[in-house]
């Protein structure tokens, strides 16, 4: 294993601390908490998300104006613990109540669930959306149902664009669990993530090998096959995405093509290039695109394709600007 790091132990913890350090105009720690709040002051219902880290720059990277009031950092693909997750909401709340945006993982939903007992006993509003996007797999490793993916990006865009507008909790989980239902992901993956503490990788798959699939904390996916072009790739992601929305030519949807974290951009817009034209053939109309590293899993090579079903306020709500680190 080679990371440059200190002590396995520690890694979060230190990378907490040089997150606030280098970016104080958009975020601050939570005193003695693996919490990432806005530095800003603000006056709205309060987005807590969070989860296990190495998927950075989700989920602190997207707090600030506009997006998450916070982010609960768990150790790595680890869910992070009731305690911390009440700890979000207690500094982030302005007495107007708050909404979790959870990843479907098992632990993520049940550590949370527990928060919001613990804050309801505090009198602060509490209410969520579960971000289930991955079509790959129905169940998983740690998951019942589907898994919360890069999709949950996009959530966060969107309801932290209407949350700044003033939307009630009520009015945002509603909202976004309708939105959820529109937000569909499959993954692929290269090679696997090697968590420090246990200093191998979770997965090995040959030099001509590729898995589809898989997901971000490198659970299986569903199928292993040898390595074959972009434009192959994304014809069977899209084939898939195709099935589960049953769109029809003229659609309107939006395209994000999402990097694992050791993938280069290059190969990264190549795959966009190639799903872009065999969503043109399809007649699909993309009115927002994305193309970046923003749901990664440590080291992993990889990518995911993520399509999301939009109208005029759900363009309007991801194209609005916001303040922070990594949108």
């Amino acid at each position: 294993m080679k990371k440059i790091i200190n002590d396995p132990k520690n890694v979060v913890e230190e990378m907490v601390s040089g997150l606030v350090g280098a970016y104080p105009d958009y975020v601050k720690q939570v005193p003695e908490t693996l919490v990432v709040a806005r530095s800003d002051d603000f006056d709205q219902v309060a987005l807590v998300s969070g989860g296990g880290s190495g998927h950075e720059p989700s989920h602190a990277g997207f707090v600030g104006d506009g997006m998450l009031s916070a982010a609960v950092c768990g150790q790595v693909f680890t869910s992070p613990t009731p305690d911390q997750i009440h700890e979000a909401i207690k500094a982030t709340d302005k007495g107007k109540g708050t909404l979790m945006i959870v990843k479907n993982y098992s632990g993520d939903v049940m550590n949370f669930d527990m928060a919001k007992d613990l804050a309801e006993m505090d009198d602060i509003e509490v209410d969520s959306v579960l971000v289930d996007d991955d079509i790959a797999v129905e169940d998983s490793t740690y998951t019942q149902g589907r898994r919360g993916v890069a999709g949950t990006v996009l959530v966060h865009k969107i309801l932290g664009g209407m949350a700044r507008e003033g939307k009630s909790v009520s009015e945002l989980a509603s909202y976004g669990k309708d939105l959820v239902k529109d937000i569909k992901t499959v993954g692929i993956a290269l090679s696997g993530a090697t968590v420090p503490e246990v200093g191998k990788p979770g997965f090995v798959l040959a030099d001509d090998e590729i898995e589809f699939g898989v997901g971000i904390h490198g659970e299986p996916g569903y199928r292993r096959e040898k390595i074959k072009p972009s434009y192959d790739i994304a014809k069977e992601i899209i084939g898939k995405l195709k099935a589960e929305f049953n769109w029809q030519k003229g659609d309107k949807y939006g395209l994000f093509v999402n990097g694992m974290g050791a993938t280069p951009l290059m190969e990264l817009f190549i795959m966009f290039n190639d799903a872009k034209s065999i969503l043109a053939e399809e007649g699909i109309e993309l009115t927002f695109n994305k193309v970046g590293n923003y749901m990664t899993s440590l080291e992993m090579a990889g990518a995911s394709i993520t399509m999301i079903k939009l109208d005029d306020e759900r363009l309007r709500l991801l194209n609005e600007p916001v303040h922070t680190i990594a949108w």
